[in-house]
């Protein structure tokens, strides 16, 4: 298994690893290293962000857990039944997922939030374990557009035969594939991304494993 120990000792991106590190130094309390998923490894729902915050999952080691992105994330899976409490503060908080998968296509903190595509596919490796650990007929949710190619790749698909839309559905890989915007700051004060249109999402996903 690629995760674990491997995971938080990977310094494979430089670029990635020295960030951490000066990000470290700055704020020693913060977790400062790659971020493993959340949830068991055979449910049928992953959901793929992009990468960890750095205030956020950089901070806790936790995916969305202390950020802006994860309020409006964990409120939807607690509402839909998928977690037993609608916020996700720190890890030991009593948060428990029911049913799904939360993991990011890269697993360190980028400068600026802003991974390089060789960041990208350095990263690639261990999104593949974890897709490849789902059972098929899963779903998937991509929390943006580096997210969706991130899953493409990790199932050896063409970018160009799957174009990338919030509320979009792809059969991919044995999977569906369903898109949304992410759920950042920017994506919801500036109302390109909606509570009910993130919501109505997750409820299309659902459908697909009930």
């Amino acid at each position: 298994m690629l995760e674990g120990d491997t995971l938080s000792r990977c310094r494979k991106c430089p670029r990635l690893a020295s960030f951490r590190d000066e990000t470290r130094a700055r704020y020693p309390d913060y977790r400062c290293l790659p971020v493993p998923a959340l949830g068991a490894d055979d449910t049928k729902i992953v959901i793929v962000g992009l990468a960890p915050g750095l205030h956020g999952a950089n901070a806790t080691g936790r995916p969305f857990t202390g950020d802006f992105a994860g309020i409006l994330l964990y409120n939807t899976l607690y509402r839909l039944g998928l977690s037993n409490q609608p916020q996700s503060e720190a890890v030991g908080d009593g948060l428990e997922l029911k049913g799904c998968r939360i993991t990011n296509a890269v697993k360190c903190v980028p400068p600026a939030n802003r991974p390089t595509g060789v960041e990208i596919q350095t990263c690639a490796p261990y999104l593949t374990a974890e897709l490849a650990r789902q059972p098929t007929g899963g779903v998937i949710i991509a929390l943006g557009r580096i997210a969706h190619d991130a899953v493409l790749r990790a199932f050896k698909q063409p970018l160009s035969h799957f174009r990338f839309g919030h509320g979009a559905r792809h059969d991919v890989g044995g999977r569906v594939l369903w898109d949304s915007y992410h759920c950042s700051r920017y994506n919801t004060q500036t109302r390109r991304l909606t509570e009910a249109s993130f919501v109505a999402v997750f409820e299309a996903a659902l459908r697909e494993v009930s």
